[in-house]
């Protein structure tokens, strides 16, 4: 039978050399990679050509990662990743085919690719710049505004330094929530609903099931929270309608009079 084409890999060493890495963030001193074909473990390859699911095995003493295409005397060899990392050299060919035939290739491991990962990492450390910058260059009125939203604080109890510390270390831990957050156009009114419940305007009730006004002129209920939304979405969605700006108004007016 004949084999499938081994794609060329875009990282390929100038040696022939290739490297393998572990994908999880936590990896063992040694990690034993399946290298053979069993009901326990299959390592199948779909053969497009043929139609057919082929067995893969490891044996460094064949010319093929196919089982179908190796003699009798195959030389079985344990594949071990070492602190998360395997090198292969040009001179195992067979096995640098099995692993890119393997079915846990792109799951459990992968080839190391340094033009790809750097531009990973490029296009990360520019968000995190980008971050940084915006959250820097923030005013007081918006450091205090996306501390309401993002820590769901009361910024009248921590310091501007505090503050801003914490929104810059927010911007480079995260970048991509901080920025999404910064254009948020409901940024303002997500800020406004935290400081009433600062000023204690509203009020949960019934362990957090129920907003309550609590205004001098309303003790009224303004709405339930259904099990697994987010209140504060909720009440935000509630005034932006025809009633619930009139109720935005008459909160405002609460908040500037105290």
């Amino acid at each position: 039978m004949k084999s499938a084409k081994v794609q060329k890999s875009p990282n390929k060493q100038a040696d022939g050399a290739k490297t393998y890495k572990l994908k999880s963030r936590r990896v063992p001193l040694s990690f034993i990679l399946a290298s053979r074909n069993t009901k326990r473990v299959p390592l199948l390859y779909y053969d497009e050509e043929e139609n057919i699911n082929r067995a893969l095995r490891y044996a460094r003493n064949q010319r093929s990662p196919f089982e179908d295409e190796q003699d009798g005397n195959a030389i079985l060899e344990p594949v071990i990743f070492e602190n998360g990392f395997l090198s292969v050299p040009k001179t195992n060919p067979v096995l640098q085919a099995f692993l890119h035939y393997h079915p846990q290739n792109g799951i459990v491991f992968e080839e190391v690719n340094t033009e790809k990962d750097a531009a990973a990492q490029l296009e990360k450390i520019n968000w995190e710049v980008d971050a940084l910058i915006k959250a820097k260059e923030l005013s007081l009125h918006e450091v205090e505004r996306i501390g309401r939203v993002l820590f769901n604080r009361d910024t009248s109890r921590v310091t501007t330094s505090e503050l801003r510390r914490d929104i810059l270390v927010f911007a480079k831990n995260s970048p991509h929530r901080f920025l999404a957050a910064l254009s948020d156009p409901a940024l303002e009114l997500k800020s406004e609903i935290r400081l009433f419940f600062d000023k204690g305007l509203l009020i949960h009730k019934n362990n957090g099931k129920e907003v309550w006004y609590n205004t001098p002129t309303n003790k009224k209920k303004m709405l339930a929270v259904p099990f697994g939304e987010d209140v504060y979405e909720l009440i935000s969605m509630y005034l932006k309608t025809d009633e619930g700006i009139e109720s935005l108004k008459m909160l405002k007016h609460h908040l500037a009079s105290e």
